[in-house]
């Protein structure tokens, strides 16, 4: 299914965040960019080193105005379990989002089927809930939260600057093109 440009679908769910278990919806994820990080399970291999280099740049998210929910079909109560004996996961400060019932993990078309787990999605959502980037990796193909963030960047920008786009390998600061008839085969 393809889900770029489409509206998030509504659900209601329970995250453990900074310490406390607490209600997060569809709406919240409205007003502001937010990152959708979908993982296959609590007490794993990949998953805390991804969840981790997402808590390491969590400020870097954060200024420029991005939330990010990590979301697995674990319950809310795992989250908290494994944030108190876990290092790497006791660093996170941004929402843990509890899915036990698959509901946000069918909404985005990554639960494996007669699994029950998440595959490895990322998703960029807008402020108006239009999911703008999506990407899925296989079980043993961890994530990088720093190109995550260019793409972040360059989201933004486009979402910016009408009109414009981003070159491959964009970085903030750098040129980027105006789409026009003059560049067909001048690239």
């Amino acid at each position: 299914m393809a889900l770029i440009n489409t509206e998030i679908l509504p659900f209601e769910a329970t995250a453990f965040h900074n310490g406390e278990f607490v209600q997060v919806s569809d709406a919240d994820l409205k007003g502001k960019w937010s990152v959708v990080f979908f993982y296959p399970a609590d007490f794993t291999f990949v998953c805390p080193t991804e969840l981790g280099d997402m808590a390491d740049n969590y400020e870097d998210f954060k200024a420029l105005g991005v939330e990010i929910y990590a979301v697995s079909t674990d319950t809310h109560f795992t989250h908290k379990a494994w944030h108190s004996t876990s290092d790497t996961i006791g660093k996170i400060t941004y929402p843990m989002i509890g899915d036990p019932n698959g509901t946000i993990t069918n909404n985005f078309d990554v639960m494996r089927p007669g699994v029950g787990l998440a595959d490895r999605g990322t998703f960029l959502v807008d402020p108006d809930g239009v999911i703008q980037f999506m990407e899925i990796t296989a079980e043993g193909i961890g994530r990088n939260a720093v190109e995550l963030l260019r793409k972040v960047k360059a989201a933004q920008y486009v979402a910016a600057h009408p009109g414009e786009v981003c070159p491959a390998k964009w970085e903030e600061g750098d040129a980027t093109l105006a789409p026009s008839l003059d560049l067909v085969g001048k690239i």
